[in-house]
């Protein structure tokens, strides 16, 4: 097929007769995952103009902020993958030019469609990685993807690396998504999510779906929040006993339930990221309503050094080597279908996807 435009990006499309799949060429963002006969898009578009990455320019762009988020949030949409670190930068880093969560969210990807699928490929040249994703349908509602990353340097690598998946309205809605996923002992950030709204308890540990409050109690995850504005970052340690690991996502008002399941070792983590209109700098402007479903290999969102200082968290390890000049794969499967109510599990047997 050829390159298309998506809200005024240069992209790519796929698709069958119930699908449609749009990746954009500057981020590498998965913008859409589109179910044709209910017009059904579960991932989030910002509500401010998208521009590519590559046009950012910092004294001309400053509706999308002045920090080292700021280019990153002038093109992000959808799933973004956040490579070689999960969470910002260090002060260092952000001087010599990299952004929150790494060079795959900022990047030209070269991207190619066929009647097999997609194909996406970057260069990382600070990182010295290279990126390649596939994408083919699996079934009639799920999608299969690969993602291939080959280290170019010569010594083995500390990495981050997560599929940050955000949903966004109108499937998002507040008081009404339910969530389900195969998560286990959890813990809140230990920082500040936004400069209000924060409601959970700084560092603490606790087992899924209730999280402790501030003020007492605890909130039940497995349902977004119904306040006017809330924010706040947990992690959650995927099932040990399980192979795979899992999300399911669910809107009663479309009937529209939306999920992915991976391989539990390549991903041990979720971290579910939660902004309802809290964010009042630029270009948030307390405008959001999103939540990150992120699945990866760090508990946390946080910077190079600290991921590695970190370590483990629960006796897992909290990010994933790469051997010096060698090529490491993942795969996992989104599924995006009409359901009655949620879901308790989203399964992956073999070459078979389902809710159950």
């Amino acid at each position: 097929m050829p390159e298309v435009k998506y809200r005024g990006r240069r992209a790519s499309s796929i698709e069958n007769n119930s699908l449609r799949v749009t990746v954009l060429h500057d981020g590498g963002h998965i913008a859409e995952i589109l179910d044709k006969s209910s017009g059904v898009n579960p991932l989030w578009t910002p509500p401010w103009p998208s521009i590519e990455p590559s046009t950012y320019n910092l004294a001309k762009h400053p509706e999308y902020g002045r920090d080292s988020e700021s280019k990153l949030l002038a093109g992000i949409m959808g799933h973004n993958l956040c490579l070689d670190f999960f969470g910002g930068p260090s002060d260092e880093e952000a001087a010599a030019g990299l952004t929150v969560h790494g060079e795959a969210s900022v990047a030209q990807y070269q991207v190619a469609t066929s009647s097999a699928g997609l194909s996406q490929r970057a260069e990382l040249p600070v990182a010295q990685l290279r990126l390649e994703r596939e994408i083919r349908f699996a079934g009639d509602r799920e999608i299969e993807v690969r993602e291939t990353l080959e280290n170019l340097s010569a010594s083995d690598r500390p990495i981050g690396w997560t599929e940050h998946v955000t949903l966004g309205p109108p499937f998002l809605e507040r008081g009404q998504t339910q969530f389900r996923a195969s998560a286990t002992k959890s813990k809140v950030s230990e920082g500040p999510m936004s400069d209000t709204g924060d409601y959970q308890k700084p560092g603490a540990e606790f087992d899924w779906p209730n999280v402790p409050r501030m003020v007492g109690g605890s909130t039940d995850l497995r349902v977004y929040n119904s306040a006017p504005v809330s924010a706040g970052f947990t992690t959650h340690m995927m099932d040990p006993h399980r192979e795979h690991a899992y999300f399911v996502a669910f809107s009663p008002a479309s009937k529209m339930a939306f999920g992915y399941v991976w391989r539990r070792a390549d991903f041990p983590w979720v971290g579910i990221w939660e902004e309802n209109h809290s964010r009042s700098s630029p270009p948030w402007n307390k405008g959001t309503l999103t939540r990150g479903m992120e699945f990866g290999a760090s508990p946390m969102p946080e910077s190079r050094r600290k991921m590695i200082d970190r370590g483990t968290l629960f006796g897992m390890p909290g990010f994933r080597w790469i051997p010096a000049k060698s090529r490491v794969h993942v795969v996992y499967r989104a599924m995006l279908a009409p359901a009655g109510r949620v879901p308790e599990a989203l399964t992956w047997s073999g070459d078979t996807t389902k809710f159950e």
